[in-house]
């Protein structure tokens, strides 16, 4: 019988059903079909796993009692932060990652403040970058510090960078020769990874939770690879009064339907368009779920998977967009 798991996802490998997960044309081989064509052709197949198992994993977790980092993204996160303790009573740390994609003028400190003041249970925040390899020692002295066991797990949505992360403490701090498949597509951990990075210290992957509210996964592979910043962010800022709105890439629409004089600022991937219309003559996205928001002084409006608006003055706007897109408010953190 074999247990051989692919060293890129997590999969279990098999070479009996070519639509199953863990697919391989040679047992013998590390990784299956599945990572193997996302490693050298980019291209990728969906496998179809439920929150619910994804959710035992957690549950298993949580029985370890073992040092656990949550890592979120820097361009998505608000007050559902605290939501993975319906999952993990562990000891926690808080990891913001992507920095790299924010504007230098968005101060950690800013982010971290932000954070803090929402009461969290974490024994330590930090905000790192794997891209650009930012604050990673400073996350090995957390996870030596607060780890009660050689076993430290890492868990977090879909897409949050889970996976980059334990590849650049693989480069950084062991010889360990393999690496995690990565990706842009949701869902690429399919099962737990352990890797082995010291005598003293094992780091756990799991799989990602679906977050069904991301716009990630309701758009095909091109846009998606537009949605996702590569690089560092421009803000695009608008002077704008009532009667205009604003349509992102083709995907979201905005519009300013009452409030004085404003100012809106989007922080989303540099290579989405954004148009300013006035609002009566246009009819992009009006087919979409309309949803109006009050939206206070000095908040984001925050498009879960496509970035956020920062809107300087309280305003009343009407948001477009596909209906299972999470669309939030929270405390500016610029």
């Amino acid at each position: 019988m074999n247990d051989k798991i692919c060293i890129g996802c997590g999969a279990k490998l098999q070479d009996e059903n070519i639509s199953l997960e863990g697919y391989t044309t040679n047992i013998e081989n590390d990784i299956c079909s599945r990572c193997f064509r996302m490693k050298n052709y980019g291209e990728y197949q969906i496998v179809t796993k439920s929150n619910d198992e994804y959710i035992e994993i957690l549950k298993e977790v949580d029985k370890t009692k073992d040092l656990v980092l949550y890592i979120v993204d820097a361009l998505n996160f608000g007050e559902d932060v605290a939501g993975i303790r319906k999952y993990i009573s562990n000891n926690m740390i808080l990891v913001v990652n992507k920095r790299d994609v924010l504007p230098k003028s968005v101060k950690d400190s800013k982010l971290i403040s932000y954070l803090n003041n929402l009461d969290l249970d974490f024994k330590d925040i930090v905000v790192i970058s794997c891209q650009k390899n930012y604050n990673i020692d400073t996350l090995m002295g957390m996870i030596k510090k607060y780890k009660s066991s050689k076993n430290v797990y890492v868990v977090g949505n879909t897409n949050v960078g889970k996976s980059s992360l334990i590849n650049k403490l693989i480069k950084n701090y062991s010889e360990y020769e393999g690496e995690l498949t990565i990706s842009p597509m949701p869902s690429t951990t399919l099962n737990k990874i352990s890797i082995k990075l010291s005598d003293d210290l094992t780091i756990i992957d799991t799989p990602g939770l679906v977050n069904r509210g991301n716009i990630i996964n309701y758009v095909d592979n091109s846009l998606l690879k537009k949605i996702n910043p590569k690089k560092e962010i421009k803000p695009k800022t608008y002077q704008i009064k009532t009667g205009q709105c604003l349509v992102i890439g083709d995907l979201f629409r905005i519009d300013y339907v009452e409030g004085g004089k404003n100012s809106f600022t989007l922080y989303v991937s540099n290579d989405l368009k954004v148009k300013r219309y006035n609002m009566n003559k246009c009819t992009l996205l009006k087919d979409h779920p309309k949803t109006t928001y009050d939206v206070g002084y000095h908040k984001d409006l925050v498009i879960d998977g496509l970035g956020f608006i920062k809107i300087v003055v309280a305003a009343k706007v009407d948001v477009y967009a596909d209906i299972n897109v999470n669309v939030f408010e929270r405390d500016s953190v610029i």
